[in-house]
């Protein structure tokens, strides 16, 4: 396998297990006993999860995908993000702990945006001490979103920065039902017609999840979706042109090239 399809491998693996993670409850039978709020399975997902994350940077890294200025701006924009964080103090819908993620994976493309939003998500918790078995399900999620982001047609002007706002409420919007998902089986209780059942259809329970999520929890993903948004209606352009400037100093899917000096001796462009 070449190096530069390792990353993507890597990538892939992650988000397989990542969506498994998320729906195997889903699958529960009737009579099966609920592992409590991921507590039995998140620490695989994490120790799993991690080397995955790492093969990834290395892949990139060794294919000439990122070199170590690119390197080193996950690892500024990933303090950032977490950085951004602290100030929310648990305020309903106040999280701009996602704003530089769109823009970032948006110029730097679906692979760093998915390692970004990750590794964002695993430093911010890190810092404010929110690890449990919430962090690897916050993660994947993350890592979908910028990885959604890269995916977007480049485009200029005011176009730009709609398409990317739209983008970002939506995917903060999905963010917040990732969120529910990961939990509901185990958190909702088993008496309301909100609950899950084990041993009904999928079709059934995903049902009452989109009932749950609309009862609870819209409420709080609705003003996370228009912060982000308007930050990137506010802040967006100055933040794309100096990540865009970054870019050009850093090497990001640039192949290298050996050129000969006059004198007979390799320089490297």
């Amino acid at each position: 396998m070449g190096l530069d399809r390792v990353g993507s491998v890597a990538i892939a693996i992650a988000s397989v297990i990542g969506a498994v993670a998320f729906v195997w409850p889903l699958f529960i039978p009737a009579h099966g006993a609920l592992n409590q709020a991921h507590a039995g399975d998140a620490p695989w997902v994490v120790a799993v999860l991690l080397p995955l994350l790492l093969v990834a940077v290395l892949g990139e890294f060794s294919s000439g995908g990122m070199d170590a200025k690119g390197v080193a701006m996950l690892g500024v924009l990933g303090a950032c993000g977490a950085a951004l964080r602290l100030p929310s103090g648990g305020a309903a819908g106040f999280e701009p702990v996602f704003f530089l993620l769109f823009p970032a994976g948006y110029v730097f493309g679906r692979h760093f945006g998915f390692l970004l939003g990750a590794l964002t998500l695993f430093a911010s918790a890190l810092v404010t001490g929110g690890v449990g078995p919430w962090l690897p399900f916050q993660m994947m999620a993350a890592a979908w979103m910028g990885y959604g982001a890269g995916c977007l047609p480049h485009l200029r002007g005011r176009r730009e920065l709609g398409v990317l706002a739209t983008y970002a409420a939506f995917a903060c919007l999905a963010y917040g039902l990732l969120l529910d998902l990961w939990f509901w089986p185990f958190g909702a209780g088993t008496s309301s017609t909100l609950s899950f059942q084990p041993g009904a259809s999928v079709a059934h329970n995903l049902v009452r999840f989109l009932l749950f999520h609309s009862a609870t929890s819209l409420g709080f993903d609705l003003p996370r979706a228009a912060l982000n948004a308007g930050l990137i209606f506010v802040a967006g352009r100055p933040v794309l042109a100096a990540l865009r400037r970054a870019s050009h100093r850093a090497a990001f899917g640039a192949p290298v090239e050996i050129e000969r000096h006059e004198l007979g001796e390799p320089m490297v462009s």
